[in-house]
């Protein structure tokens, strides 16, 4: 690990915070294998149930990968082969939520994209802003902006490499909720412990399902979805399920 990256874990949620606010939490290489590790550690643990992922700081979610730091890629092809933060929070197998304070530029943009759930504070900006520097995003940028908020607007966006504010994002759907700052990462911290309270492996299975249906066609689809619920009804929790709905109770998941 680094000192730039916080890594928590409280009962069954996790939290990832980039912890570089002097320089709007822009990733170096350093940073990128810390955030592979936290998020390794993350699918390893079966406390975990739901990770955060959230900037230091009131400025900045992720200003992306610091440009200072690139040329120290001796090859582009070591470039390409780096360790990416983008992919690691991508390959989560828990849910995921973004907390999205402040900037979330070029990778800390994709950073955003790649969890399954994204809540904005008010102040929040995002941007792919790659194309103003010679380059385009490489951590999932179009395909995550087009399948979020339509072709059109994903290609204003990484065309013109202009940025859009809280309110933009939720109107086009990159974004589930605005809340103030300060509230933040309580709202976060909510719905993590929310979804940390449903079967650990249907969720992670719905992680699956909600991929599947961008990838598939709707026939190829809708079975897989069938087999994929068939594979959760046959596991303890979703015994539990039913025994705790007969019984009216709190159902008691474990994982299994």
């Amino acid at each position: 690990m680094t000192d730039n990256l916080l890594f928590s874990i409280d009962g069954h949620v996790a939290t990832i915070t980039l912890n570089r606010p002097e320089k709007l939490n822009a990733a170096t290489p350093a940073m990128s294998k810390a955030i592979v590790a936290a998020a390794e550690e993350c699918n390893r643990d079966d406390r975990v149930r739901c990770v955060i992922v959230t900037g230091a700081g009131p400025k900045a979610f992720c200003a992306g990968s610091d440009i200072a730091e690139l040329d120290s890629y001796a090859t582009p092809w070591d470039f390409r082969n780096r360790a990416d933060y983008c992919d690691a929070i991508h390959h989560l197998l828990k849910p995921s939520i973004a907390a999205v304070n402040g900037y979330a530029l070029g990778g800390g943009l994709e950073t955003a994209l790649s969890c399954d759930i994204r809540i904005a504070s008010s102040n929040a900006r995002f941007a792919a802003p790659e194309i103003k520097l010679g380059w385009i995003g490489g951590g999932g940028m179009a395909a995550f902006l087009a399948h979020s908020i339509g072709m059109s607007n994903a290609a204003k966006m990484i065309m013109t490499g202009d940025p859009i504010d809280a309110d933009q994002a939720l109107a086009w759907g990159l974004v589930s909720e605005v809340v103030e700052p300060e509230a933040l990462l309580d709202r976060a911290r909510a719905l993590a412990e929310t979804i940390a309270s449903r079967a650990p492996i249907a969720a992670e299975t719905a992680k699956l399902n909600l991929r599947a249906a961008f990838s598939m066609p709707l026939d190829k689809a809708m079975q897989y979805e069938r087999d994929l619920q068939t594979i959760c009804f046959a596991t303890e929790d979703a015994l539990e399920g039913r025994a705790a709905f007969k019984e009216k109770r709190a159902p008691v998941f474990k994982r299994r």
